[in-house]
């Protein structure tokens, strides 16, 4: 609702799409000109945009750790046919494992904090000629997650990496784990003293459904532990 000056009182508007005027449903007073809509346009750009419910109307965000910021184009004839670029495109195995790596958060439930830090590890990685050399890529993305997950103060078993790990045991992942820290010069000491047993104990209980009482008990243990 605004003011009309005319009515000398709040009012409802009606407003003209067509001219982007707000206008007084009482006197018909303009009350706002070039009025801008800033509400969602749920449209979507589906194959069957009229009988699809997504409602996507824009693409993905940017990507800095992409060379074309992740907004390349793909072109396809009317019958939907993809026409591949005649260069590969230099950013598609990075996409493949930042793909694989936000997976592997959903399955855990992690927060993109910790995604975006397992892919910058990643890029690095790659950047140094690193993640090549016959090593298994499944372990190297389950590794970097693992290690961004203690940088983030949210650490995770190594039982836990594996569990939503495709294709890698829990051995690889730990030479994995290993190797990424000795490549990117990484302490142990920092990431041991970014986790405590509180992290784990705290998480433990809460999927065990444990009481107050019994949170505070498991607490106390902890702390005359530590």
């Amino acid at each position: 609702m605004l003011y009309c000056f005319e009515c000398r009182f709040q009012t409802d508007m009606v407003f003209d799409h067509s001219t982007g005027d707000a206008v007084c449903n009482n006197c018909g007073l303009v009350l706002e000109s070039n009025y801008i809509e800033e509400t969602n346009e749920w449209r979507t750009f589906a194959d069957a945009d009229d009988n699809s419910h997504d409602p996507i109307r824009v693409g993905a965000a940017t990507n800095q750790l992409l060379s074309c910021g992740g907004l390349s184009t793909v072109m396809a004839k009317p019958s939907g046919k993809v026409l591949h670029a005649p260069i590969r495109d230099p950013d598609q195995g990075l996409m493949m494992a930042f793909k694989t790596i936000e997976t592997m958060c959903d399955r855990l439930g992690l927060v993109s904090t910790i995604k975006n830090r397992a892919n910058e590890l990643y890029k690095t990685l790659e950047d140094q000629k690193c993640s090549k050399g016959g090593r298994n890529q499944d372990a190297l993305l389950a590794a970097c997650l693992y290690i961004a997950c203690k940088q983030e103060d949210k650490p995770r078993t190594l039982k836990e990496i594996f569990s939503i790990a495709n294709g890698a045991t829990k051995k690889e992942i730990g030479r994995a784990k290993e190797y990424i820290m000795k490549q990117l010069k990484l302490s142990e000491k920092t990431l041991q003293e970014a986790q405590s047993n509180g992290d784990y104990m705290r998480r433990f209980c809460s999927a065990l459904g444990l009481n107050n009482q019994a949170i505070k008990a498991a607490q106390e243990a902890v702390l005359k532990s530590q």
